[in-house]
């Protein structure tokens, strides 16, 4: 487990008689990003406050950048770094004023202290505001900040929130640049999301569902898992009024239309073929005009959606 950024074996928390999260393995390697995924109340946040030594262990092994954090968690916390969910600064202190604070907690030097937040301001385009209160800075000038005072002490591990959250697109593109750059040097990152495009970013990837990982592997392996629920498309300009009617239809689980498309996912042991022509069929004696209708590959979220489903029914 030394030669990890993260290593965890049969980590456990009990809150009473509710195991929030149940005797989980994980390994990140040094310079790798490791996507946590799971629902809201799935145990992610929890893991993580375990992992970096804020919540105790009911069970388990933990070791970050090689220190044992159940046994000693301050030196763990010196070697990491940590973005929580919501904005976790003061926010009535200026931007500068924070860093300089979450610099002297980390241990540095007066002199090493302005030193650094001056190189993370400028690192995260925020030299412009260092003298604005943090709280009235937008959300996504607060993720940043946040991101740059977790790097103040060069932390070998990060362990990044649902970093993204409510940013917008251009800046996640510009967010998960840093964190690319970040791994490069080494780090290993441990990063949960909700949004599904950005798990392909991830080097590896693991499902939690009730405080368990229930899959676990690269966004290719994830994708080459086999679907239960087959899926196909159907295009033209009046698929939303179509999905209206299938949605009773007995070989249709979900249909989701979007930008002109209707993504439907069939029942298990649907045959795509014997359903597109039923769809093709309806859409003709409704009326509806289809400019195509084919077998789907699933996408991130299928699979997902599917292994959720399963596990749910186990």
């Amino acid at each position: 487990m030394n030669d990890a950024a993260i290593a965890a074996r049969g980590l456990t928390r009990r809150f009473g008689r509710f195991t929030a999260v149940d005797h989980i393995d994980l390994r990140v390697a040094r310079g790798e990003v490791f996507g946590l995924l799971g629902a809201n109340g799935a145990g992610k946040t929890t893991a993580i406050r375990m992992l970096c030594g804020l919540l105790p262990v009911s069970e388990g092994q933990v070791r970050v950048a090689g220190v044992d954090t159940v046994r000693h968690p301050r030196r763990a916390r010196a070697r990491l770094g940590y973005v929580a969910q919501g904005f976790a600064l003061y926010a009535e202190l200026t931007a500068e004023e924070n860093l300089l604070l979450q610099a002297g907690l980390y241990g540095l030097s007066p002199r090493e202290a302005r030193r650094r937040s001056a190189e993370v301001l400028a690192q995260f385009d925020l030299t412009p505001l260092r003298s604005h209160a943090s709280g009235t800075l937008p959300l996504g000038f607060q993720r940043r900040l946040s991101l740059a005072a977790a790097l103040l002490h060069r932390p070998e591990v990060l362990f990044l929130d649902e970093p993204t959250s409510g940013v917008d697109p251009a800046a996640r593109q510009q967010f998960w640049e840093v964190i690319y750059d970040l791994a490069d040097q080494g780090i290993g990152i441990l990063v949960t999301t909700h949004y599904m495009d950005e798990t392909a970013f991830c080097d590896r990837l693991a499902l939690m569902h009730a405080g368990r990982i229930v899959a676990e592997g690269t966004p290719e392996d994830m994708l080459a898992r086999p679907l239960p629920t087959p899926m196909v498309e159907l295009a033209g300009p009046e698929v939303r009024a179509l999905a209206t009617q299938l949605a009773e239809h007995a070989a249709v689980r979900d249909a989701i239309p979007h930008a002109g498309r209707l993504r439907v996912r069939l029942a298990p042991g649907s045959s795509p073929a014997a359903a597109l022509d039923q769809f093709a069929h309806l859409a003709k004696t409704a009326g509806l005009h289809l400019d195509s209708a084919a077998a789907a590959r699933p996408d991130l979220e299928d699979i997902f959606v599917a292994v959720l489903e399963g596990a749910a029914g186990e």
